[in-house]
């Protein structure tokens, strides 16, 4: 008798219990993988839209410091004269490095679904549009300071809208024309 007393070990219902438990456990934890493999795709998407509407951002702002003024300026489109690194306006070639950039015409364009850019020659508005982004929602993405007839500021947000039916993903950024002539 005091053999058996004095080994451990564990009863069957505490055996039943534990293995409950490992079971709901086990359970919860493949729910949460599973959902998190269904949800990936959108994550991802959602992670590359930003990372390509940034880009863009960045682009644009760059262009925009570079300019030299502000030519047409709607909320939907602005059209700039600045400074590219092209061989001529709209071409592909790009200069070389111990060359100095030439003036073009560079348009930007946005609907409610897309933006475009048309580089053409000073104070040429129209050429060959390639897109550079899509997956906003708004073509109101340009906002001007002072105004759009003096614009010395260019503001540019982009809505994106979300597959979640959350608030929308807006990206915001902005450049002054660092080569502009100011008047006072």
């Amino acid at each position: 008798m005091r053999r058996l007393r004095s080994q451990a070990g564990y009863t069957l219902i505490e055996l039943l219990v534990s293995m409950t438990m490992g079971v709901i456990v086990l359970g919860a934890v493949g729910s949460l993988v599973v959902s998190a493999m269904r949800h990936q795709p959108q994550i991802s998407k959602r992670a590359q839209d930003v990372t390509t509407a940034r880009w863009v951002l960045e682009r644009l702002t760059r262009e925009i410091r570079n300019g030299i003024r502000v030519d047409k300026a709607t909320a939907s489109s602005v059209s700039f004269e600045t400074y590219v690194r092209h061989a001529t306006c709209g071409g592909t070639t790009f200069l070389a490095a111990s060359s100095a950039s030439i003036k073009c015409e560079v348009t930007y364009t946005c609907t409610t679904t897309y933006c475009s850019r048309v580089e053409a020659a000073p104070g040429v508005y129209t050429g060959k549009a390639t897109r550079i982004f899509e997956g906003i929602d708004s073509s109101s993405v340009f906002a001007y300071t002072p105004n759009a007839e003096d614009a010395t500021f260019i503001e540019v947000t982009l809505h994106m809208p979300n597959a979640g039916g959350h608030v929308p993903l807006t990206v915001s950024d902005g450049a002054s024309l660092r080569n502009a002539t100011l008047t006072y």
